[in-house]
């Protein structure tokens, strides 16, 4: 009996051994794969901090550009912008959120058409996410808060210090639609 309470005593100082010797390396396993990576130079622990450095070398702080937002609609419903214009650095990403209701008493489909002011800066200006990319379906007295993500080019021309960003938003026609 005394022989086998050493047996078990051995075993158990064995199995926390090797259970402090796991821990200590799952704790050392962090710091050894960032090494690992570096060395092979696919670093993708801190790959969202290249990207935040390769936008950041992009950025034109040195000037700024005012954009304007403009929301036309053609129809009854409420279409705008949350605010009227912004400051950006060129090169620099921002966003804008329009607002959008649908004020009639049926289902309608409708997409927006931008414009630019001035028309040179058209090839300048770059949307990332914008809600004129798709049509939409709203329903009666439906709202709905869509993005506009987007990027001025460092390439735009140094006399261009204001850019209007115009949408006008339309029903699209043919469609049939059923009422709510």
């Amino acid at each position: 009996m005394n022989r086998l309470k050493v047996a078990n005593r051995e075993l158990f100082f064995k199995l926390a051994v090797v259970a402090l010797l796991m821990f200590g390396f799952g704790y050392a396993l962090v710091p050894l794969y960032r090494a690992v990576c570096e060395a092979l130079g696919i670093n993708v622990l801190s790959l969202s901090e290249r990207r935040e450095q390769a936008k950041n070398t992009q950025v034109d702080e040195g000037r700024w550009i005012t954009v304007e937002f403009d929301a036309n609609a053609r129809g009854p419903w409420d279409f705008k912008p949350e605010i009227s214009q912004m400051k950006v650095h060129p090169g620099q990403m921002a966003t804008v959120m329009y607002t959008f209701r649908n004020r009639q008493d049926r289902v309608m489909a409708a997409q927006a058409i931008p414009s630019y002011a001035p028309k040179q800066a058209a090839s300048h200006f770059n949307k990332v996410e914008c809600f004129c990319f798709n049509e939409y379906t709203l329903q009666p007295g439906e709202s709905k808060e869509w993005p506009v993500v987007f990027v001025v080019d460092p390439k735009l021309p140094k006399d261009v210090h204001t850019i209007t960003l115009s949408y006008t938003f339309f029903e699209v026609p043919g469609k049939k639609l059923a009422s709510l």
